[in-house]
């Protein structure tokens, strides 16, 4: 089970404006490192940044309960600065519900939200 993500950045700043726009969770900061925790279904994830050289870009992916939250993402997510990797749709090529959006943050890293159940 997933614990945590943890992000190296180049610029604190714009990656926190940035990672706090387009998702809806608790965010807290100590120590340089901006945690984002979302609890669900008993278990939890977070989402870490923290300054420093960025090494190659990755790839996350943050589960949606159903379309419409992947759409808000890609449109929150523009808005905050991000680039557009990939607009809200069905990637048939992973599976027949599969629907994803994906943006590159400032660091130049692969970030999506994706549904995977039924229209």
């Amino acid at each position: 089970m997933l614990d945590h993500i943890g992000l190296v950045v180049t610029d604190f700043g714009a990656a926190r404006a940035f990672s706090s726009a387009p998702r809806a969770a608790r965010l807290h900061e100590a120590d340089g490192i901006q945690r984002c925790r979302r609890i669900r279904n008993g278990w939890q994830a977070d989402f870490w940044i923290s300054q420093g050289q960025s090494p190659k870009p990755v790839h996350v992916a943050f589960a949606a309960s159903d379309r419409k939250i992947v759409d808000a993402f890609h449109k929150a997510a523009l808005a905050a600065g991000g680039g557009d990797n990939g607009a809200p749709g069905v990637r048939k090529e992973y599976h027949p519900n599969y629907y994803g959006a994906f943006i590159t943050d400032p660091d130049g890293n692969n970030i999506e939200a994706v549904c995977h159940n039924p229209a």
